[in-house]
């Protein structure tokens, strides 16, 4: 009976093939755990039911991803992304003027550069 095929870590933009059941490579297995160690889970971080509620009621109002309007393409949003890092810092969180609509896509390559300038 063949196995079933390997499936691409979670991780943003690894080419890494794993097997099928985990989530990450070894290589982002350690630093997903360290990481979310560090930083919280989602709801210790705020993004809990007020926040889904909150956010999608900003991406009706914000349709579009921002960061490709600015390039001059049109692509629907699917998450509302702070501007600036709130690092938990509540009143920035929330402070809907640090918020801006974005596309899957966009969010990764933003995440990806955030996670490469963080100094723990």
């Amino acid at each position: 009976m063949p196995s079933k095929p390997k499936v691409p870590c979670k991780y943003p933009l690894c080419p890494e093939v794993i097997e099928p059941g985990q989530r990450y490579c070894e290589k982002h297995k350690q630093n997903k755990n360290s990481y979310d160690n560090y930083r919280g889970n989602a709801n210790e971080r705020g993004y809990n039911y007020r926040w889904q509620k909150a956010s999608a009621s900003f991406l009706i109002r914000h349709p579009l991803c921002a960061e490709c309007l600015r390039k001059g393409i049109v692509t629907a949003a699917t998450v509302v992304d702070h501007i600036k890092p709130h690092r938990g810092d509540y009143e920035l969180f929330w402070d809907e003027d640090n918020w801006q609509s974005s596309c899957k896509n966009i969010m990764i390559l933003k995440q990806e550069k955030d996670n490469k300038n963080k100094n723990f």
